[in-house]
């Protein structure tokens, strides 16, 4: 679920937080403290899909209130609930990882059940909810798509949904893109869904480890950077400039398997999306000119930042 850009970005968040405290961090605090971002990305995953399944599921919890007016008229009885057994949103329910996320996350205690019910009532006027109803069978396809529907063009495009969440998910902005996506692959292959795994070993290994080399080796890291700034002061730049090209020079320097194109265009992205608005440019011409003056000097050679 995690890419390296999702690593970068909230390495860079907590070394910028870790900045900001008052005392020097406690030993593993740096560590824990990039875990609780990872484990932001995992509930933001649990609690859509959570509410993805209660807009669906609503249909019984609709059939059950009309049924019980003081006179329910022919149409309030015959309430159509065939999405709520709907194939592929019962096996993510049943998914014992999604079971699993939902106790530690507890989704059930921040939901909006007004806003649910708006969201399922705009789904029972919308003209793909009466074609899926109108068709006794169920079907794969028909099954992803309707859910689907209530995803992009439900949920993700309602202003009070999207508000909703970034009230309770401080890393809305910075996780969206990547969860609304990983949703989608689970629509696709529910049997593949893992809600308790969002980033593999090998990912963990490659975030603490630029993590750790960058706390580790910041002094050295600066001695390839203040060069650089010839008639800037330091004391001046962006602090996230500074961190986010001390990544760049970490990657350089310590990280064999990764191209310097790739650290640089990355570390660019990040900076015009992250920091101010020149700082794209900015971080671009410090890290090209250190790369340059690394290859021209023969120092281009990356090992174990423990062995370095």
């Amino acid at each position: 679920m995690i890419s390296r850009r999702n690593i970068r970005v909230k390495v860079m968040q907590t070394v910028y937080t870790l900045s900001t405290l008052e005392n020097e961090p406690k030993p593993g605090e740096p560590l824990k403290l990039l875990q609780r971002h990872f484990e932001q990305s995992k509930d933001l995953l649990t609690y859509l899909t959570y509410f993805l399944t209660e807009v669906a599921g609503y249909a019984e919890k609709d059939s059950y209130n009309r049924s019980n007016k003081h006179l329910p008229t022919k149409e309030d009885l015959n309430v159509n609930t065939k999405i709520a057994g709907n194939e592929i949103l019962w096996k993510l329910k049943e998914n014992a990882s999604f079971q699993q996320a939902l106790g530690k996350s507890k989704p059930d205690q921040r939901i909006d059940k007004e806003l649910v019910r708006k969201l399922y009532h705009r789904l029972v006027d919308a003209l793909q909810y009466k074609e899926y109803i109108g068709i006794n069978e169920r079907n794969y396809n028909g099954e992803r798509d309707i859910l689907e529907f209530i995803l992009n063009d439900l949920m993700l495009t309602d202003e009070i949904f999207t508000s909703h969440i970034e009230e309770n998910f401080i890393n809305w902005d910075d996780d969206a893109d990547l969860v609304v996506q990983t949703l989608k692959n689970f629509l696709q292959k529910p049997s593949s869904a893992n809600f308790t795994e969002v980033i593999s070993p090998d990912k963990w290994d490659f975030a603490k480890n630029l993590l750790n080399t960058l706390l580790e080796k910041q002094k050295h890291l600066e001695t390839f950077i203040i060069p650089k700034l010839k008639n800037w002061d330091p004391e001046r730049i962006a602090a996230l400039d500074m961190i986010i090209m001390k990544l760049g020079v970490t990657e350089f320097l310590y990280f064999e398997t990764i191209p310097p194109k790739v650290t640089i265009n990355e570390y660019i992205d990040i900076a015009k999306e992250y920091s101010t608005q020149q700082s794209g440019q900015f971080v671009n011409g410090i890290l090209d000119n250190i790369h340059k003056e690394l290859v021209q000097q023969d120092k281009l050679h990356k090992t174990d930042f423990k062995k370095a």
